[in-house]
């Protein structure tokens, strides 16, 4: 307490040309299954998905891949194309008053964005911390869902997110003001939960409020294992910086305590670290492992979890010193471990092109740089495929395979060797229990074993020779064989 699917490839959206489609056209027949340890990345190969950033803080996905980003200081969202690329801004909020660690801060993607279209924003205001809901489609249009909760220049927490049982949680600093913390009538130093309305769920630990846990100084960092227990990031004050397994109604001891003290009335941490190791901000789960941000100890920190609470090991240290402060981390829908620093916070030194968000591959990925999409959506709908599809074997589809124990990302580059398309469908049909759960780039349904895949309003159009990419995530048990068949627009194509 002290002042955390797809193929691996990033996403190509331009039209190949000479060395791609030489690329393309000599890639293996059947690209060879790649498995990885979970939480294990390749740091020796970044990308930088985002540069030019100032004090990114919030990171949240949409699911069509691509990244949201607040920056404290400006009040800005923008938005970060699948891969990396060019960040837009698609939304500023309104009344951010930013002094010292206060600011734009956590942001979170509702869980039915594809009825509601919902994304959720932790901002400090001139009188309060809030949380507000927008649509990026009217962005200007921003209802508080949840207002009042005590603001100071420090100790603002800030970080939201949604769990598995479909609730928003916030982590709530104490404002500077200690007391907050034990006063259960206090929603400072606190964790919250609450429904996406902002109103308190009848399960809560105690009726009609919304703390779900007390005794917090600064959490800035929340994550869920794949069995749903909960794990915050906290700052503590001079002496022991913390993760927590966070329990309904559990009290982990701030001011009483901080670090871990054996005293029965709270819940000691599973991880403690000096203040100049850690300053834990955003944190993140992947398979077995927790990873967590640090500030001052600027370090990316790996905990072996047990699966019951606790670790099963002591934590080891990645990136040390390499990126400076790092604020936010998370694992994308593509596979990929995303990094955010804080180097213009006012307490880092700024390298070129800070602050940024970088990428991490999974270990055994095969990476392409990145490229930039267009920088401005078309106005133009999606457009229908034509209606005299290109003869037989005259496109060819790559199908580059990452994949884990129970689950899987692909990245599919469809290559046309016939007349222009403008507008795409690409089918085919899994040969086992696979189930689609995300996609990128195109809009993908599944009915039965059978999978559809159209293009999406701006990359509908693949001249000749030219190709386009997408990619999905999906969820398998047993074995997991490429597709026998791939049909573009009817056709039957070659398998690159």
């Amino acid at each position: 307490m002290r002042t955390r699917i797809v193929i691996a490839l990033a996403t190509v959206l331009a039209t190949a040309g000479g060395a791609g489609l030489a690329a393309a056209a000599t890639a293996p027949a059947a690209p060879p299954i790649t498995t990885f340890a979970n939480g294990n990345f390749d740091w020796s190969r970044p990308q930088t998905a985002a540069s030019g950033l100032t004090v990114p803080w919030g990171l949240a996905f949409l699911p069509d891949g691509s990244a949201l980003v607040s920056e404290r200081n400006s009040g800005r969202v923008l938005r970060i194309p699948p891969g990396g690329g060019q960040a837009q801004q698609v939304a500023t909020i309104s009344g951010v008053s930013a002094t010292g660690e206060a600011g734009l801060l956590g942001l979170a993607v509702s869980p039915t964005y594809a009825q509601d279209a919902f994304v959720y924003a932790y901002f400090t205001s001139a009188s309060d911390n809030r949380i507000v809901r927008f649509t990026l489609a009217n962005p200007q249009t921003q209802t508080p869902i949840l207002t009042g909760l005590a603001r100071a220049s420090i100790h603002d927490g800030g970080r939201i997110a949604f769990g598995p049982d479909g609730m928003l949680y916030a982590g709530v600093g104490d404002a500077g003001n200690t007391a907050n913390a034990q006063n259960p009538q206090s929603r400072n130093g606190k964790i919250l939960r609450m429904r996406p309305d902002g109103s308190t769920p009848p399960d809560n630990p105690t009726a009609g409020s919304l703390v779900y846990s007390l005794g917090h100084r600064n959490v800035q960092g929340l994550a869920w294992d794949s069995s749903g227990r909960l794990y915050a990031a906290e700052f503590g004050q001079n002496t022991w910086d913390e993760v927590n397994n966070v329990v309904p109604g559990g009290n982990y001891g701030w001011p009483t305590v901080e670090g871990r003290a054996g005293d029965p009335r709270f819940r000691d941490p599973i991880v403690q670290w000096t203040t100049a190791e850690a300053s834990p901000s955003g944190a993140a789960v992947d398979g077995n492992t927790l990873l967590v941000a640090a500030l001052r100890g600027t370090r990316l920190w790996k905990v072996p979890l047990n699966g019951s609470g606790g670790t099963s090991g002591n934590p080891t240290a990645e990136l040390q010193g390499q990126y400076g402060r790092l604020r936010t981390v998370a694992v994308g829908p593509d596979g990929w471990l995303w990094v955010a620093t804080s180097n213009r916070d006012g307490r880092g030194t700024p390298a070129a092109n800070d602050d940024r968000v970088l990428r991490f591959p999974p270990v055994g990925t095969v990476t392409t740089p990145p490229t930039t999409p267009p920088t401005t959506p078309p106005t133009t709908p999606p457009t229908t495929p034509p209606t005299t599809p290109p003869v037989t074997g005259s496109c060819t589809v790559a199908y580059q395979l990452n994949q884990w124990s129970n689950g899987f990302t692909a990245n599919m580059t469809i290559t046309n060797r016939a007349a222009a398309i403008n507008g795409w469908t690409l089918t085919w049909s899994f040969g086992g229990n696979q189930q689609v759960t995300n996609a990128w780039n195109a809009t993908v349904t599944q009915s039965g074993t059978g999978v559809t895949a159209r293009n999406v309003g701006w990359n509908g159009a693949i001249p000749t020779n030219g190709s386009q990419t997408f990619g999905f995530q999906a969820s398998y048990s047993g074995t997991n064989n490429r597709p026998a068949e791939f049909r573009l627009n009817g056709t039957v194509c070659t398998n690159a």
